[in-house]
């Protein structure tokens, strides 16, 4: 494909022989060197578009350039130069402005493009080597000064700094990073200096992943964009037909080759994947990863929005709250539990493992043998002894008897809003654990954002309890809830969900990968972090907030409704021109002016679209007070 540079080198020369030739003939001297003047700029302006006709017709499609290039070609055979000229320069100066302003509906995507790491500094044998990202290995120490971009994903290794993840997040306000935190490729530091443990180098980083992503989404087309697409491949030669009749009718060929020029429906072919760019764009730049124009058409549609809830209404950090021993000290519980669990990835068992350094100090030893069980909880040997840790559902399993003093005490804590963990042997309950997460603070507002969006119902699929569940649902104002689900359960609601609407997941992107990949539209939640969710997800939210959720579907509205406005537009412009045309009121160069404009106008009505932003809620965020409440975590790993 030609450059816009090219472009304007070729509108620059063949506007030059314009002028000359418009010149020679206001001044009525040499008129033969004027009409040459002006078949040479046609030829100059024609070439670029006679050759992309022929390359089209290669692959049977017959486009506008072959349309322009037939009537070019008759106009000079009639020795109508003016035409001939008029018609090929106003369409490659429309090409290249078209080119231009296109450049502005991408500038987010280019801004991401400059921030992409260039050099590395890495320390080899004692002493600092500068090198290609792509360069680095795992387990490197990479070194970044103030100014620099980070070229790796990696977790600190020394130094402090201040460093801006607008690359990957979309917040603008720089984080503090020092050790053992984690950076990612593409953020920079403002200030400060750091040592950073290469993990993730050169096409596995975030940043990496971030630009596939976003160059795949780009060429992902909408419904919209399909139908129009198939509509002139069929509509284009239908007018070519037209025209070969028109001539039969009339034997008019300037007539004929004006229907051919003005009928072309270029306003219509560009305007829905402008916008879609735009709005892709706009996405990125926000932290919002929407992966195509299907996609982002999809998500204006959504009906109900199905939440997982720890780590997407819950900030995904629990902490051990109570601990209640039976027949042995706290500590001793504790130390058993941290055992049986130090293998488990759970996010209950980190919070356990956490407690249990803080708590005892010693070193915590894995147990001599470990089986996780999902949905239920573990089973593990410790000093000899096998353990069962988990929820009701791993009681009942093994058959293990608890009176009705745990049962009501359960109860107490979970109309806290607490979810209990069992410690049992094959015998009886040996302890319970209470574990909290904390609601996020964008929580409490985003039903009614959701729902001044679009979105007609609220739901929260999740693996904790039903006490549990009822408490985070009646906090939030969610419409319903389902609670004690394994991940296959979760799948099964969605499917349930599905018969009669329009349904998005959203959650963590890790243990809700099979949620995420049914659902109409999956939504994940800090991918910033997790492979999983950039993989699955349909749509990542980078900068894991809550509030960019309801930003994703009124982009998702507002990129729908300016790309209905184009196409809208630009059939008005083409039902007008043909009408002049066949009235003989629209002539062949003031038609391809009218052409060129409409083309440029929907351009820059998709242009607003990367100036687009969310209407700021008017209400007050929920109060300090009810946002301390600590809700209840959910022991099964489906969440």
């Amino acid at each position: 494909m030609m450059s816009r540079k090219r472009k304007g080198q070729i509108v620059a020369i063949s506007g030059l022989f314009i002028a000359l030739s418009l010149l020679l003939k206001t001044l009525d001297v040499l008129v033969n060197a004027s009409d040459g003047l002006m078949i040479t700029a046609a030829l100059i302006a024609g070439y670029p578009i006679m050759k992309n006709a022929i390359q089209a017709l290669r692959y049977r499609i017959l486009g506008i350039e072959a349309l322009v290039t037939i009537a070019v070609i008759g106009a000079i055979m009639i020795q109508e130069y003016w035409e001939a000229a008029a018609v090929t320069y106003l369409f490659i100066f429309g090409s290249y402005l078209e080119a231009r302003t296109i450049e502005k509906t991408r500038s987010s995507l280019k801004a991401l493009l400059d921030l992409a790491p260039t050099m590395a500094s890495v320390m080899r044998d004692g002493k600092e080597v500068k090198i290609s990202p792509n360069e680095v290995t795992k387990g490197e120490i990479v070194l970044v000064r103030p100014g620099e971009n980070i070229p790796v994903d990696g977790t600190v290794f020394k130094g402090k700094a201040t460093v801006n993840q607008a690359a990957i997040t979309g917040e603008s306000v720089p984080v503090s990073r020092e050790k053992d935190g984690t950076v990612f490729s593409g953020t920079v530091i403002e200030s400060g200096y750091l040592e950073i443990i290469a993990e993730k180098v050169g096409d596995d980083t975030t940043f990496a992943r971030i630009l596939n992503m976003i160059e795949e989404a780009q060429e992902s087309k909408a419904k919209t964009q399909k139908f129009i697409e198939s509509f002139t491949r069929y509509y284009t030669p239908s007018i070519f037909t037209l025209a070969i009749i028109v001539y039969f009718l009339t034997r008019d060929i300037e007539f004929t080759l004006t229907l051919l020029v003005i009928s072309c429906p270029g306003a219509m072919v560009i305007s829905a994947p402008v916008s879609i760019v735009a709005g892709i764009g706009n996405g990125a730049k926000n932290g919002i990863l929407i992966k195509g124009g299907e996609i982002l058409e999809k998500a204006g549609k959504v009906q109900v929005v199905a939440f997982d809830k720890t780590g997407t209404l819950t900030v995904g950090k629990p902490q051990v709250t109570q601990l209640c021993a039976f027949q042995m000290s706290e500590d001793e519980l504790l130390y058993r539990v941290a055992r049986a669990e130090f293998s488990s990835e759970h996010h209950l068992a980190r919070a356990i493992l956490t407690e249990a350094k803080q708590r005892i100090g010693s070193e915590i030893k894995p147990a001599e043998q470990f089986e996780a069980l999902p949905g239920k909880g573990v089973r593990a040997t410790v000093d000899g002894t096998e353990l069962y840790i988990g929820n009701r559902k791993l009681m009942s399993e093994y058959t293990i008897p608890y009176g009705q003093e745990i049962t009501s005490y359960i109860a107490q804590e979970e109309e806290k809003a607490q979810t209990v963990v069992f410690v049992a042997n094959h015998e009886r309950v040996l302890g319970l654990i209470s574990i909290a997460d904390v609601l996020r603070a964008d929580a409490y507002e985003l039903v009614r954002n959701l729902k001044k969006s679009g979105v007609k119902k609220v739901v929260m699929l999740t693996g904790d309890n039903e006490r549990t569940a009822a408490a985070v649902s009646r906090e939030l104002g969610i419409d319903q809830y389902y609670a004690e689900l394994l991940p296959e359960d979760k799948v099964m609601k969605l499917k349930e969900l599905q018969d009669n609407n329009i349904v998005a997941m959203v959650g963590d992107g890790v243990n809700d990968a099979p949620a995420l990949a049914i659902a109409d539209v999956g939504i994940a939640m800090g991918g910033s972090g997790t492979d999983v969710a950039i993989e699955t997800a349909d749509i990542v939210l980078m900068s894991d907030r809550l509030d960019k959720l309801s930003y994703t579907f009124g982009l998702s509205h507002a990129t729908m409704n300016n790309m209905k406005q184009n196409i809208y537009f630009a059939v008005v412009v083409v039902v007008t021109l043909l009408i002049g045309v066949l009235t003989r009121n629209v002539f062949m160069a003031s038609g391809m002016l009218v052409h060129e404009l409409s083309v440029l106008l929907v351009i820059m009505n998709a242009i607003r679209l990367t100036r687009y932003k969310a209407v700021k809620s008017s209400h007050r965020l929920h109060s300090t007070r009810n946002r301390g409440i600590p809700n209840g975590v959910q022991t099964s790993p489906s969440e």
